[in-house]
């Protein structure tokens, strides 16, 4: 490997803003490092234009967004060449256009696709519902063409992407161990039993799929029962008493850990079938038992009453809830057991080796000029 190789990341979100990115790129970024790659986040949203692009309205603001949008992506499509490979997760513009796209292909320098959603499909953010139109969810199926490599987070994703590319990896969404960990100063607490979840805005609406389930725990078990939803958009359930604990980096660890029963809600849809099951590899990797619904990925991840559960239904929602809370020594077991699994598959020490071996094999290639 030529010395001091230089990897371009093509991200939407800054660093530490995005699940995704932490979880498919950014805690790898260290251990490239250490095998000499230098890197470059070239990010595309500031934490100014995030808290426009995903507010209802505010047009003028997000057509502010979107100018300064595209003349940064073209000043990284103009650095590219500098690079020995590029990486883009998702997208390089929120809009239709693969422009960017094509652009950096022309530089000839290698590229790297990542995803790890269904995002041929359309889904877009509540927040942009009106603006959907400016989607053009077949972009997906040129990016992967374009690309040298293709990364994707489960076997879904990748059938879909081996019909435009024959070069296609499978790396699960990995979890850093060493930092998602069981927290000692809360095991074996005497405290009501918390039902949790944690993700995005966009994600919220999967939460809310079991808010009737939720009102029947809470009304079975009264004061023993709290929920916890961290998330950076505003949710309140006056019924069952929860608000959004905002996440932050600096308290993540210790607001997950407060969790007693990890929930991962999805509707039994095509983009489901594409999620990467993070939410709850974060309950598992902390030994907090968890119960995810039966879909897509999840069912590789769980094997059921072994390392978790997984319910079909709001009764099996309801079972597997009451069961858990009930059993205390039953919580223990499956979170150390998910724990294992997590450690054992979808750690970042476990994938690690064929993530670096991706990027040394396409670092060979000679830039090829268009």
């Amino acid at each position: 490997m030529p010395a001091k190789s230089k990897i371009l990341y093509i991200v939407p979100h800054r660093f530490n803003r995005s699940p995704g990115q932490r979880f498919r790129c950014e805690h790898f970024i260290p251990i490239l490092q250490h095998e000499g790659y230098e890197t470059r986040y070239a990010y595309l949203l500031s934490k100014w234009d995030d808290t426009y692009f995903y507010k209802k309205g505010a047009y003028f603001f997000k057509l502010l967004v979107f100018i300064k949008a595209f003349f940064r992506r073209m000043y990284h499509v103009c650095i590219a060449k500098q690079y020995n490979v590029i990486f883009i997760y998702r997208e390089a513009f929120m809009i239709g256009t693969t422009l960017f796209e094509r652009l950096l292909k022309r530089t000839g320098v290698p590229i790297i696709y990542d995803f790890d959603d269904s995002i041929w499909l359309n889904d877009t953010s509540e927040g942009n519902q009106n603006l959907a139109w400016l989607k053009k969810t077949s972009k997906t199926d040129t990016i992967i063409s374009l690309a040298n490599v293709v990364i994707v987070g489960n076997e879904f994703l990748a059938q879909h992407a081996r019909q435009f590319n024959s070069n296609v990896f499978v790396i699960p969404t990995t979890i850093d161990t060493n930092y998602h960990k069981p927290n000692p100063a809360f095991q074996q607490k005497e405290h009501t039993i918390c039902i949790g979840w944690t993700g995005s805005e966009t994600t919220v609406k999967h939460f809310m799929l079991l808010e009737n389930v939720l009102l029947k725990i809470k009304q079975k078990y009264g004061e023993q029962i709290t929920f916890k939803l961290i998330s950076n958009n505003l949710y309140e359930n006056n019924a069952l008493g929860v608000k959004t604990t905002f996440w932050n980096a600096q308290d993540e660890i210790a607001q997950l850990s407060h969790i007693d029963i990890g929930i991962m809600p999805l509707p039994n849809d095509e983009w489901s079938k594409g999620k990467c099951g993070f939410k709850g590899l974060q309950y598992m990797a902390m030994e907090i038992p968890c119960i995810m619904s039966a879909v897509g990925v999840n069912t590789e991840i769980i094997e059921h009453g072994v390392n978790g559960f997984l319910a079909h239904n709001d009764e099996e929602w309801e079972y597997y809830l009451t069961l858990l809370i009930k059993n205390g020594e039953l919580r223990k077991v499956i979170g150390k057991r998910g724990r294992k699994t997590v450690e054992e598959r979808y750690s970042i020490d476990s994938q690690k080796e064929k993530y670096v071996r991706i990027f040394n094999e396409l670092n060979t290639i000679s830039p090829v000029k268009y």
